[in-house]
């Protein structure tokens, strides 16, 4: 069995990786990672590492057109990236998705990855979607009832040839990183945060669920 992971270069996906390359093969595996029009390159860069340290094949896909006309703050050219917790986020936008939501992406990615899978010749497409990032719909695109939505629409669109499987859907972060250690995942060449400079800000909420994610699995970096 073949298996495609989508790679985004940070933690959720990088610890899929290592799950994927443990069980299947690391000749058995590709990851995949997209370019959108986010603000910078770091995570593109982190999962290009990330597949060299695992000795898979890695393919790149530019969908950035799409979302040309999205006001998302991830986005060159857009807002400010909030410096602030989820949480702190979403007793202001009343329950709606952040301003770090770009439209339907993993939608997007999902499908791009499916046609992906197909041509490797891969019979699982893997998704690193977690509890954290669907609670209180930051990221609706991330829920349980997406990844199974999404599960059956391409399993039914491919003929039953491919399968989607996102085994985090159920954890939070604490628990991705926990499997991460048992797989020890190099969480020193990933990258999560939304600002592009030389350093992690330590300040966005991506950045601040990490930091808490790694700590509570007695993990220093940043």
């Amino acid at each position: 069995m073949k298996a495609l992971v989508l790679s985004s270069g940070g933690v959720d996906s990088t610890t899929l990786l290592a799950m994927a390359c443990d069980r299947y093969g690391s000749d058995n595996v590709v990851s995949m990672s997209v370019y959108y029009g986010q603000k910078h390159s770091k995570e593109l860069e982190a999962a290009q590492k990330v597949a060299e340290h695992y000795g898979v094949r890695h393919i790149t896909s530019d969908l950035s057109e799409i979302f040309s006309s999205s006001d998302c703050t991830l986005l060159k050219g857009r807002g400010d990236i909030p410096h602030e917790s989820y949480a702190e986020q979403l007793k202001k936008t009343d329950g709606s998705p952040v301003s770090t939501y770009v439209p339907f992406r993993n939608g997007l990615f999902l499908s791009a990855a499916a046609s992906a899978a197909l041509s490797e010749g891969c019979g699982v497409l893997m998704y690193g979607a977690h509890a954290d990032d669907a609670a209180g719909s930051a990221y609706p695109d991330c829920s349980e009832e997406f990844v199974e939505a999404m599960a059956k629409a391409i399993s039914l669109g491919t003929g039953g040839t491919l399968t989607l499987e996102a085994p985090f859907a159920k954890l939070n972060k604490k628990q991705v990183v926990a499997i991460g250690v048992r797989l020890n995942v190099p969480y020193e060449l990933t990258w999560s945060c939304y600002e592009g400079a030389d350093e992690p800000c330590l300040k966005c909420a991506t950045c601040i669920d990490r930091i808490a994610a790694f700590r509570a699995n007695g993990l220093t970096i940043n």
